[in-house]
């Protein structure tokens, strides 16, 4: 029990992580219909990003509390991946909005690479590490350890995924994103900005990116110009597993995916008789997109997205 309890805990703050990065695919094919294979690269350079001002302060001496430190790093992460959703959308995916869905496809693999490929010219091919300044405390939940970074990971992310729930259900920019993801042509002779929504689903999707990103590297201590791959792909499972378009549905495959992988990590070991250890923890990831491609393609909350004519 005490190992169940842990692995779940783990696979909660896992699968809190993926479902921010999935928000971002579901939302943007819910619009376009498109995959946004940099979407994890977003995700990596806010990481970065934030990393590096963190740095900075610290190299600098700055006499300012850690947790403020942390923060500035946060929103310098934030304000950055914005930047870089918007400048993505705008010069690699609206020239190419009413181009034959392959072309689109191969422009989103040749960001994700060109991304990366940047990354690692600014930071290098080392791993850059998280600095110690989040206070760490412990504290023992049925046999199991959870700390404090793992409950305000958790929190926080409940927190924005229920945030953007309410922006999309209860204002007027999110009832304009739904219109243009049902019909554009019409949305536009209602009076919406279409490429404006468009934008600022990219944007929303690379601010939550750039959060699980700063995330991510405080929870593992490390970040990594290829850390966006795994991650995005990892993300992308999410969002298929719980049903691609449906903001709800990547929520719920995010938080399904992590408990099933970190589950299978903790068990793979005693299933195999030791054949298998922890580190294939990747392949569930895996697995589970065959088995929902295979027998529920429109994911378990089942919305299927109507081709456009």
């Amino acid at each position: 029990m005490d190992i169940l309890t842990q692995q779940l805990i783990n696979g909660l703050v896992l699968g809190s992580i993926y479902a921010l990065v999935a928000l971002g695919y579901t939302m943007v094919y819910g619009i376009l219909e498109l995959i946004n294979f940099a979407h994890g690269e977003v995700t990596m350079f806010g990481a970065m990003i934030g990393l590096a001002v963190i740095g900075a302060f610290m190299a600098n001496g700055a006499e300012v509390n850690g947790l403020v430190i942390v923060a500035i790093g946060l929103l310098a992460a934030i304000a950055v991946c914005v930047a870089l959703g918007f400048l993505i959308e705008r010069v690699a995916y609206r020239p190419l909005r009413r181009a034959p869905r392959l072309a689109a496809l191969i422009t989103a693999i040749g960001m994700s690479i060109v991304l990366q490929n940047l990354a690692m010219l600014i930071w290098g091919k080392q791993y850059v590490s998280f600095p110690p300044l989040l206070p760490l405390a412990s504290f023992e939940v049925g046999g199991a350890v959870i700390t404090n970074l793992q409950i305000f990971i958790v929190l926080l992310s409940c927190l924005l995924m229920a945030g953007l729930l309410l922006l999309i259900k209860r204002t007027r920019l999110g009832r304009a994103m739904r219109a243009t993801a049902q019909a554009q042509d019409i949305a536009g002779l209602m009076g919406i900005n279409i490429n404006t929504i468009i934008s600022l689903t990219f944007m929303i999707g690379a601010a939550l990116a750039a959060i699980a990103g700063v995330m991510v590297s405080a929870y593992y201590g490390l970040a990594h110009y290829h850390m966006g791959f795994m991650l995005g792909l990892k993300a992308f499972t999410a969002a298929v597993l719980g049903g691609i378009g449906n903001v709800a549905g990547a929520v719920l495959g995010g938080l399904l995916l992590g408990l099933i992988e970190s589950l299978g990590a903790g068990y793979i070991g005693a299933l195999t008789g030791g054949f298998l250890g922890s580190h294939y923890q990747d392949v569930f990831a895996f697995f589970v997109l065959i088995l929902v491609l295979v027998f529920r393609p429109s994911g378990l909350l089942g919305e299927r997205v109507v081709e456009r004519a």
